[in-house]
């Protein structure tokens, strides 16, 4: 029951890269937790380079449809490692399944299901997840489309994006 408790508080009160130090997570410099990322029940099997950005996501090191086989072979597991490369992003809600090998310069879309290995400088998303375009075109698509407010306050963004999208919610 302390042990609960203990780990409790550690989830609560600890940072989300903290907790994941603590229970085997491995990953580089600037990489950010954000919301509910899950590691499974191997998270010590889980490598990440620097710079990976992961939101609302869960990692699987197990293939747990073993169970199916459990009276026949009541000793097997199948666990595999799962290893990220550097700059990486992984959108919300999506699941990365045993033995993924991720590149470097990856972003994969929000949904997507990782159930093979991921080359370098692309983006990928779907269920299972395909490539759908190199890097690079997704860079210069952002690059058009993004604003300049990363490091204004909340109040000067929210004037910027009021002042720029006025007409949006306007009925004619």
């Amino acid at each position: 029951m302390i042990h609960r408790f203990i780990d409790f508080y550690r989830r609560k009160f600890w940072t989300k890269e903290r907790y994941a130090r603590y229970i085997g997570v491995s990953f580089g410099r600037d990489c950010r937790f954000v919301g509910d990322v899950k590691f499974g029940t191997e998270p010590y099997l889980i490598k990440m380079g620097n710079h990976v950005s992961i939101t609302n996501s869960t990692f699987i090191t197990h293939d747990g449809g073993i169970w199916v086989f459990r009276n026949e072979y009541p000793d097997s597991d199948i666990i595999k490692p799962i290893v990220i490369g550097n700059n990486v992003f992984i959108g919300s809600n999506c699941i990365i399944l045993p033995g993924v090998v991720i590149g470097d310069d990856v972003v994969i879309g929000a949904n997507s299901i990782v159930t093979k290995d991921l080359d370098s400088n692309y983006v990928y998303g779907g269920s299972p997840a395909k490539k759908i375009k190199p890097i690079s075109d997704y860079k210069k698509k952002i690059i058009e489309e993004a604003l300049p407010i990363k490091k204004y306050s909340f109040n000067d963004k929210k004037v910027y994006l009021m002042n720029l999208y006025n007409n949006v919610n306007k009925c004619n």
